[in-house]
């Protein structure tokens, strides 16, 4: 008979999980500048180590998660952090670049199905009016990675190798590994084989497929700029010592934007989403003005302001689509959520090949301006459809 594991060391488990991949994901673009050295390879083509990550998330999220339904939740999440230990150290020791990029998007797939599967076992652990809290814990582990281990992660880079960083990003992924072999019980409840026709449901639903689109240029835009920021903090004269600090400064205010978003976008999450969209593109053509006039002073407060509204619209994005699939396709949420991870990245790969080919053809400092118009694309998705919803209920008062 298997000991009763307590809920909390097993959302602990889940959240060092959490930390490792969340500091991965973003880990390249604090050591852009090094792998760039390191490779002879030109910034665009070191951004691709940004977004071939996002696309091998975009892949993995929806594919794994229908391939390994029937798997044991343990065992999986055992598999899950093996797969992501061997890409980061297959990055941390790659010859050349294009085995860097493979390392990359292994580590990717271990992403995407991880942010599937991690979820449904921080909610089963525990009694039904704990969920929310739940995943919001483990959910901290990529709120600290933000914060901490992408600066912690670059600084190691600067004062080694770019190399180590991957080390030592695989190492924390070993710990949550003995964590989760220890921590996570071995008889979670197994979904079952994933009905393949939510895929014809989901995407055959306009306001689900409308949501999936404001979701990735939404949240894609600001990686135009992000993917090289490092690269225009240079640019302004800051040292790479001075990076480091920035960047935990913006990890900091990703997570007070990231709090400020999931209380606003409780109550209309499309009405906070707009006025969201809306910051962000400001906060981006403002970076664009800063670059231009060269001001470093205000091209830190730029960077800074990117950070605030980067990611304040996340919580409203994926509360909007559980919203839908409750409505629409309740049967099929988890798959619906799933594919709402996948427009985040094919939203991060959109943001980061945009920028890559307007700093290979136009020069970095244009990249904000493109990331703005992709955000005001997803403006006018978002006014939309909140034109067509209220249609729809001004039809059905009439009726």
């Amino acid at each position: 008979m298997e000991k009763k594991i307590s809920p909390n060391l097993t959302l602990l488990a889940l959240a060092i999980n959490a930390f490792a991949i969340g500091s991965t994901e973003f880990i390249s673009v604090g050591l852009l500048p090094m792998i760039v050295k390191s490779f002879n390879v030109t910034l665009a083509q070191a951004g691709l180590t940004v977004s071939l990550y996002a696309l091998g998330v975009t892949i993995g999220a929806p594919l794994l998660t229908v391939l390994t339904g029937k798997w044991n939740r343990r065992n999986l999440m055992l598999g899950i952090m093996i797969l992501f230990i061997s890409g980061n150290l297959l990055a941390a020791f790659a010859p050349t670049f294009s085995i860097l990029l493979v390392g990359r998007i292994l580590a990717a797939l271990a992403h995407g199905i991880f942010m599937s599967v991690s979820t449904v076992i921080a909610a089963d652990v525990v009694e039904p009016s704990r969920r929310a809290s739940a995943i919001a814990i483990m959910f901290t582990g990529l709120t600290v990675a933000t914060v901490t281990g992408v600066p912690l992660g670059t600084f190691i880079g600067q004062q080694t190798t770019w190399n180590m960083s991957f080390i030592f990003i695989a190492a924390v992924g070993f710990i949550g590994l003995v964590a989760s072999s220890f921590l996570v019980p071995r008889h979670l409840p197994i979904p079952g084989k994933v009905d393949l026709k939510g895929f014809k449901r989901i995407f055959s639903n306009k306001p689900l497929v409308m949501s999936f689109l404001i979701t990735a240029f939404g949240y894609g835009g600001t990686f135009a700029a992000y993917t090289y920021l490092s690269p225009i903090l240079e640019d302004f004269g800051f040292s790479a010592s001075a990076i480091v600090i920035i960047l935990i400064v913006y990890g900091l205010m990703v997570a007070v934007g990231n709090t400020v978003g999931g209380h606003f976008a409780n109550e209309n999450p499309l009405a906070s989403l707009i006025k969201m969209f809306g910051l962000l593109m400001v906060a981006l053509f403002f970076l664009f003005v800063t670059i231009m006039i060269g001001n470093n002073i205000l091209g830190l407060m730029a960077a800074l302001l990117l950070g605030l509204f980067a990611f304040m619209n996340v919580p409203g994005l994926q509360l909007y689509v559980v919203q839908l699939a409750e409505k629409y396709v309740p049967q099929d949420i988890t798959l619906a959520s799933a594919l709402n991870i996948a427009a985040f990245n094919i939203g991060i790969t959109l943001g980061s090949t945009v920028g890559g080919q307007v700093t290979g053809k136009m020069g970095i400092a244009y990249t904000p301006i493109f990331g703005a118009i992709i955000v005001l694309l997803a403006i006018l998705l978002t006014f939309q459809v909140r034109k067509s919803e209220s249609k729809t209920v001004l039809t059905e008062c009439e009726d």
